[in-house]
């Protein structure tokens, strides 16, 4: 099964972006998050480097800024105990929700991604072998696109 890869091969959704069931090469950081959302739950497909960087860059942001909300509501007492304001409170509140809102899309963009390299998303799993699952984990989402990875596309209506 081989689908077009020429940028207006696809019929045309927003200024000529191919649909969602489809990989976005050269995705914007604004197209990236969209398409983040609106396969929130979608496991089947595939998703450029792009699409997966551009997310990467957007939690690491999100997560520094947290951070910092935390951080700065914690003081320390004399013998070293942490006490929590207001602020910190707030801060880990952000973190729990910010977690649960993005672990499973954050997951389905991780199974696209290995989807486009033609990897089985099962290879998650790798990430529980500490360290080196990590690693190579990371060189997996470095790789370049591969064509025979259009054996995981699914063509839908959406």
């Amino acid at each position: 099964m081989s689908y077009p890869q020429q940028p207006n091969a696809f019929p045309a959704q927003t200024a000529g972006e191919p649909p969602l069931w489809a990989p976005l090469y050269g995705a914007s950081l604004q197209q990236a998050v969209q398409r983040f959302f609106k396969k929130y739950a979608t496991f089947s497909g595939r998703a450029s480097r792009s699409e997966y960087w551009w997310w990467a860059l957007v939690a690491f942001v999100v997560g520094i800024i947290i951070n910092i909300i935390t951080s700065t509501g914690m003081t320390t007492t004399p013998s070293g105990a942490a006490i929590l304001g207001p602020s910190a409170v707030v801060g880990i509140v952000l973190a729990v929700i910010w977690g649960l809102a993005t672990i499973v899309p954050s997951l389905a963009l991780l199974a696209r991604r290995l989807h486009d390299v033609n990897l089985s998303a099962w290879l998650i799993l790798v990430i529980l072998v500490p360290f080196l699952g990590g690693l190579a984990l990371l060189v997996m989402t470095i790789l370049p696109s591969n064509p025979a990875g259009q054996r995981f596309d699914q063509p839908s209506g959406y």
